[in-house]
């Protein structure tokens, strides 16, 4: 029996009673069509996930009886932030979705000069909101019970303005880096992927990141899409590094 988990914003707690979010009501009742007695599991985002099952499931409404919390976490034991210029539609979700499962702890949407997406004020807010949405659904599917942090979009001048930590590595992925990944040392900190939309990033763009302390570093002899670049970036260091193979 396939037992569906559900990321719910409010604390969760043992041995009680819940009445679920219109969204994961919807999703409970009209999409998967669950009947009383169905298991579930839930989490909160703030470690391991709870058992559960629906007891009542209307209309408008679905009402779960959570019973016990249950540790364990899938964790990478890296610190991998992506810093991703915006994409276009589907490619940006892809990213977002794909980097979930490939266990990124931070995710950084910038724009620059070069990226063919312009969002500004209430259409920032609501592919945002999409956007969180994509991340909270990769969790749920993966068996993540931490969301990666989710950071504003930003300038990428304004993202590099901000000095990297001295035990953190800054890796931009550069096609005509003479350096790949496997001549590193893993870093004491977090690392930092800088990946550039469809066009690249400019020439100015490349020598601010370097002098905000970013290395050009290249995957291979194959210049790779902005949706794919940095999701091979991201399962080449776990492999390396992480928990992958």
């Amino acid at each position: 029996m396939r037992i569906p988990r559900l990321y719910l914003p409010e604390p969760i707690t043992a041995q009680s009673e819940i009445e679920l979010p219109d969204a994961a009501a919807n999703y409970i009742g009209k999409v998967l069509r669950l009947k009383p007695g169905h298991p579930l599991r839930l989490f909160d985002g703030r470690g391991g996930e709870y058992a559960a099952e629906v007891i009542e499931c209307g209309k408008r409404s679905v009402r779960v009886a959570v019973s016990t919390h249950q540790q364990g976490e899938v964790e990478s034991p890296l610190a991998l932030t992506l810093v991703q210029a915006v994409s276009k539609g589907e490619r940006m979700d892809l990213t977002l979705q794909k980097a979930v499962e490939l266990g990124v702890t931070r995710i950084a949407p910038v724009f620059s000069e070069r990226s063919v997406v312009n969002l500004k004020g209430d259409r920032l807010d609501k592919r945002l909101e999409h956007w969180q949405g994509v991340i909270i659904s990769a969790c749920e599917q993966c068996g993540r019970n931490t969301l990666p942090h989710f950071e504003a979009a930003v300038d990428l001048d304004h993202w590099l303005a901000t000095p990297l930590p001295a035990d953190a590595l800054g890796l931009l992925l550069q096609p005509e880096s003479p350096q790949g990944l496997r001549e590193l040392q893993p870093p004491e900190g977090e690392t930092l992927l800088l990946v550039g939309p469809e066009g690249g990033f400019s020439d100015q763009e490349i020598d601010s990141a370097r002098k905000a302390g970013y290395r050009g570093i290249r995957l291979g002899p194959r210049v790779l899409r902005t949706e794919t670049a940095g999701l091979a970036a991201l399962a080449s260091l776990q492999t390396l590094w992480g928990d992958l193979g």
